[in-house]
């Protein structure tokens, strides 16, 4: 055989162009932009500075003093790398004492610290369930849950948004004798929030375990931002055995890295189980010292959530006006996450680039990461911004709006 021959045919390697030809035509290329911090919410995006609507740093503590110091202070005694697995030597200090925070930031007995959110949902999905088992999982989930729900192979079924009678028919048909259900508790391409202590009942009726992925509300909701399970602690929900509480570090919190926390029992079967856990480099100790100093910003500068809930109800406020005649949808969303429904693919990147000409960064999401037909503007408040800066927005959203009905007459 000579060093030719498997390249004598054609290839599926020669279709490449045709395909991203034909991502391009149905607007659904994405590309990335070099962004650097600037002052506030702003961000210099390929060397132009703009005003960013699209950072899930909610609370603005990406770039918070306290956080940089932590940092240097983290370097200097930890060194910038772990070195190993958790299960090795990579589990420091640092990361030991986070956990312990994180648990108790909560209000839940144990918690293990990821070093990613999305490995973190993947992982600890098949390390709980499996061929025979069964699997409930919201239609909007993020990627990370279906993901690990397909990786784990127990038989999948898929309710409709919030559907909560769906889930209950589903629960009470399935035969499995370990039953998962997974919902995010504030859902991030729309902003609206889980139903909790329904979840929890329908699980304590089944038999079932809830996993609940608060990437969005960790920081956010509840008590001094403690979180959307913190927020209905009154119904019994925290208590419950019946719910493993995942949130992610990099929004919020504005570090890096995830956690789940929950029962001892359950934590430890996740620590013994958990192939991104057990197989991965531990995150690097500077973080976990970085997402301490976090943890107490949260706690003892409420004025930051207190803004960022002003900015919310200033956006709400100011958006029928803004968009009227338009056909544009704004969702209930009392969170972070304002999603304005455009639609069409086209219109939502025409939109788009209609706001990065007045100088702010506001992302189209479009198909898959949405449902077909559902392209939309993917707003994130933070406290960051300024009334100055929601007002910006609303203008320029009511200029983009004018254009549109002139463009459809």
């Amino acid at each position: 055989m000579n060093a030719d021959s498997t390249d004598s045919g054609p290839s599926w390697l020669d279709e490449m162009p045709e395909r991203l030809a034909a991502l391009d035509a149905a607007h659904l290329t994405r590309r990335r932009r070099a962004v650097r911090p600037a002052d506030g919410a702003s961000l210099w995006v390929d060397g132009r500075l703009m005003l960013a609507f699209c950072s899930n740093d909610y609370l603005g503590l990406s770039q918070h003093p306290a956080l940089r110091t932590a940092a240097i202070e983290g370097t200097m005694r930890y060194g910038v790398g772990s070195g190993a697995s958790p299960m090795v030597s990579g589990h420091s200090e640092a990361n030991a004492a986070l956990e312990r925070e994180l648990a108790a930031f909560v209000g839940l007995e144990r918690a293990l610290y990821f070093y990613a959110g999305y490995a973190t949902n993947a992982s600890i999905v098949p390390a709980l369930v499996g061929p025979g088992d069964a699997v409930f999982s919201d239609a909007l989930n993020h990627a990370c849950l279906i993901d690990g729900a397909r990786l784990s192979k127990a038989e999948i079924h898929r309710f409709a948004h919030s559907d909560l009678a769906q889930l209950d028919a589903l629960l009470q048909a399935s035969p499995a004798r370990r039953k998962l259900v997974l919902s995010d508790a504030v859902f991030s391409m729309d902003g609206d929030a889980a139903d909790i202590p329904a979840l929890i009942a329908l699980c304590e009726r089944h038999d079932a375990l809830l996993l609940l992925d608060d990437a969005h509300g960790f920081g956010v909701c509840g008590p001094q931002g403690r979180g959307s399970l913190a927020a209905v602690a009154r119904t019994g929900a925290q208590a419950s055995r019946r719910v493993l509480y995942m949130a992610t570090l990099g929004k919020a919190a504005g570090v890096s890295g995830a956690f789940v926390a929950g029962s001892g029992t359950l934590i430890e079967w996740l620590l013994q189980k958990t192939r991104s856990y057990t197989f991965a480099t531990a995150p690097p100790a500077l973080l976990a010292h970085c997402v301490s100093m976090a943890l107490r910003v949260i706690v003892n500068e409420p004025e930051r959530l207190a803004q960022l809930h002003r900015h919310i109800a200033q956006f709400r406020a100011g958006i029928p006006a803004a968009i009227a005649g338009t056909g544009w949808t704004l969702p209930p969303s009392d969170t972070a996450v304002q999603a304005l429904v455009i639609g069409a693919n086209d219109e939502a990147l025409r939109v788009m680039a209609a706001l990065a000409d007045a100088g702010l960064w506001v992302p189209a999401i479009r198909p898959p990461t949405v449902p077909e037909g559902t392209a939309r503007l993917r707003i994130a408040l933070s406290a960051a911004h300024t009334p100055e800066d929601i007002a910006t927005l609303l203008r320029a959203l009511a200029a983009a709006a004018r254009t549109a009905r002139r463009t459809r007459d």
